[in-house]
């Protein structure tokens, strides 16, 4: 597989879950994915961090309806590009992965994310791309600790792990870097089942890892390799160094936090330096 710069290709998961989605219904715009943050539709704020990072050659859009992209002239244009493709989504996320890992050339890495990622950046994606191309993973997911998090933002609410070695969250990307590693979305059905249930996502794992994780015995490398072991393939994690990296919008107050971050990014990066800053409510 080639796992030279540029040649990833993005999957990006962009339909709603369900209709009445509250974000889409608090901005009054026809999907969540279109819901604007800062003025911008969130879809194109993903779009745009995948087109101008280094490690990305192409680009899938999962979602939404022709429907809905016919009421979004912007989204339209977008789509328009040589390296940007759409494909209707399938129910789940998961099935819309598996669906569109096969359009994808085999020989390449994919990078899958979600259109609600309204913070994402080129620098966010360059970093964990290139990561992960440089391990030995079949699997790779970002992952942020809950601590960095919860010091940038206090008062963002997120869904959590806790193992022995700290708190850990998702960062809804997933580097699929060989053949084999597409089985994963098989697997990945039963994770998002229970995705808001860290207890139940552990026990697909199975039963010793259940035991393993309510005595706080469970470290986030084990649990990694007992996921590996069930899925038949080498999953690792690639931690984040970006607390936003861990900030979808989900909720209102998600898209609140996110338009206070984007509004004063600049400002908050000339003062830290890039390191960890806070936003409160």
């Amino acid at each position: 597989m080639d796992k030279q710069t540029g040649t990833y290709t993005a999957i990006i998961l962009a339909a709603d879950r369900s209709t009445g989605d509250p974000v889409a219904e608090q901005t009054g715009a026809p999907c969540k994915s279109l819901s604007p943050v800062d003025g911008i539709p969130m879809v194109l704020r993903v779009i745009e961090a995948l087109g101008n990072a280094t490690e990305v050659g192409s680009c899938i859009l999962c979602g939404p309806s022709k429907e809905i992209i016919n009421q979004s002239p912007e989204l339209g244009q977008a789509l328009k590009k040589d390296n940007i493709h759409w494909l209707p989504n399938r129910e789940t996320p998961s099935t819309s992965t598996y669906e569109a890992l096969q359009h994808v050339d085999q020989d390449k890495p994919v990078l899958v994310t979600t259109a609600d990622h309204a913070l994402l950046t080129p620098e966010i994606v360059d970093y964990f791309c290139s990561r992960a191309r440089q391990t030995n993973y079949d699997l790779a997911v970002a992952l942020a600790s809950y601590d960095m998090l919860s010091q940038a933002f206090p008062n963002c609410r997120r869904t959590v792990t806790r193992l022995k070695d700290g708190g850990f969250c998702s960062c809804n990307l997933f580097a699929f870097l060989t053949p084999e590693s597409y089985s994963a979305a098989n697997f990945w059905r039963q994770i998002e089942q229970q995705r808001k249930k860290p207890l139940r996502i552990v026990s697909v794992c199975g039963w010793m890892t259940v035991l393993r994780f309510l005595l706080g015995r469970l470290t986030m490398e084990e649990g990694l390799q007992r996921i590996s072991r069930r899925m038949g393939l080498k999953a690792g994690a690639v931690m984040m160094i970006q607390p936003e990296a861990a900030v979808d919008v989900d909720t209102v107050k998600d898209l609140d936090l996110a338009n206070k971050i984007i509004a004063n990014r600049d400002q908050i990066l000339s003062q830290t330096n890039g390191q960890n800053y806070a936003v409160k409510d």
